[in-house]
C-alpha cells in the first residue's frame, strides 16, 4: 500500500548517506515520501503544521526534533493528529532508545512505513510539551565523582544517577512540591519527572516508567548530606515514595514551586520557570514503536 508520507529531517544530518538510500528504496517501493529540512527552531514545529493530509509523520533527528514535531501536534485538534514515527539521527535520542526503535536509518524507516502505532501519553510542563522526560535542575550532561565502593553498591547505571545527584547538590534549591495526597517543603528539591524512562543521553531516571499508562513518574532528590550517601543510594535501589533522600512516585501531576527560578530540561530543550504544573495527558498522540517496545504497559503484563 503506498501512502503519502512527510519526513522532517534535521538540518545538521541531511547529509546521512543510509537515510538517503532508505527514503530512495523506500521511494521506488512507490511510497510518496517529501522530505522536509530543518534549519531553525521552530521549522518542526511548522512543517507539522504544513503537512496537511498526510497518512505518516516522520521526524528524523534528535530528541529535540522530536519535541517540535510533538509541539506541532499538540496545535492541531487530535483527529487532525498524523502518527508520529521516529527515525533517531542525534546525539543522545533518549526516547527512541527507551522504546528500542532501531539506531539503522534503513531499519528505523522500515519500522515507521511497516509497523503498528500505538496511542501514547504526552507530558504537559505549564504550556509547553515534552514526550520523554523533563528535569529541573538536572544537567543533561554529568560527571559521576562517587566513591567506588558507592559505584560497586549501584552498578553502572544507577552510579551515573548519583553523580547527577550529587552535581545537583552543588546547587541547592529550596521550595515546594505538591503531589495529589502530599506536599514536601525542603532544601534541595529537585524533580526529574518521566514519560519515559532515561534522559541525558541513556541515564535511567524513571525506571517503572510506560509512554501508555496515563502516569508520570516522579523521582523526587532532597539534598544528601556527605554522611548520607550510602543511605541514599540504597533508596536510589528502592525507590520508595517514603525514601528520606530520594522518592519516587507515580501519579498524573506534580507541581514544583521553588524559591528562585530553576533551568529546566524538556527532551534536550532548555527553559527556566518561577514555578511549574506537569502533567500526563493520556493517549495524546499515536507513535509508531517495536512491538516487543519495553515502554508499553502491554509488554509488562507479559512479562508479568
Amino acid at each position: 500500500m503506498t501512502r503519502k508520507v512527510q519526513l522532517i529531517l534535521h538540518g545538521k544530518v541531511a547529509g546521512n548517506d543510509a537515510l538517503r538510500a532508505a527514503v530512495v528504496g523506500q521511494r521506488e517501493a512507490g511510497h510518496r515520501i517529501e522530505v522536509r529540512v530543518t534549519w531553525k527552531k521552530g521549522d518542526a514545529r511548522r512543517f507539522v503544521l504544513e503537512a496537511g493530509e498526510v497518512d505518516l509523520l516522520i521526524a528524523a533527528g534528535g530528541d529535540g526534533t522530536l519535541n517540535e514535531a510533538v509541539h506541532g501536534l499538540m496545535d492541531l485538534s487530535i483527529d487532525a493528529r498524523p502518527i508520529l514515527r521516529v527515525v533517531p539521527l542525534g546525539t543522545a535520542n533518549d526516547f527512541a532508545t527507551g522504546c528500542d526503535i532501531p539506531r539503522d536509518p534503513e531499519k528505523a524507516l522500515a519500522l515507521c512505513l511497516e509497523g503498528e502505532a500505538v496511542p501514547m501519553d504526552v507530558g504537559k510542563a505549564n504550556a509547553h510539551w515534552f514526550l520523554n522526560a523533563a528535569s529541573a535542575g538536572f544537567g543533561a550532561e554529568v560527571t559521576a565523582t562517587t566513591s567506588p565502593d558507592l559505584k560497586r553498591l549501584l552498578g553502572s547505571a544507577a552510579y551515573t544517577v548519583m553523580g547527577a545527584i550529587l552535581a545537583i547538590n552543588v546547587h541547592q534549591y529550596h521550595g515546594r512540591l505538591t503531589l495529589p495526597d502530599r506536599e514536601i517543603t525542603g532544601s534541595g528539591l529537585v524533580a526529574i519527572i518521566g514519560n519515559g524512562r532515561q534522559t541525558g543521553g541513556g541515564v535511567q531516571v524513571a525506571p517503572r516508567a510506560y509512554i501508555d499508562d496515563g502516569l508520570l513518574d516522579v523521582l523526587v532528590i532532597r539534598h544528601i548530606p556527605a554522611t548520607a550517601l550510602l543511605t541514599a543510594a540504597r533508596e536510589l535501589q528502592q525507590l520508595s515514595p517514603e525514601g528520606e533522600y530520594i522518592s519516587y512516585w507515580q501519579t498524573p501531576w506534580v507541581e514544583v514551586h521553588p524559591d528562585e527560578v530553576v533551568p529546566v530540561n524538556l527532551d534536550g530543550e532548555p527553559m527556566e520557570f518561577s514555578s511549574v504544573r506537569y502533567e500526563a495527558v493520556p493517549k495524546a498522540i499515536r507513535v509508531t514503536v517495536p512491538p516487543n517496545c519495553p515502554l508499553l504497559s502491554a509488554t509488562a503484563n507479559v512479562k508479568a
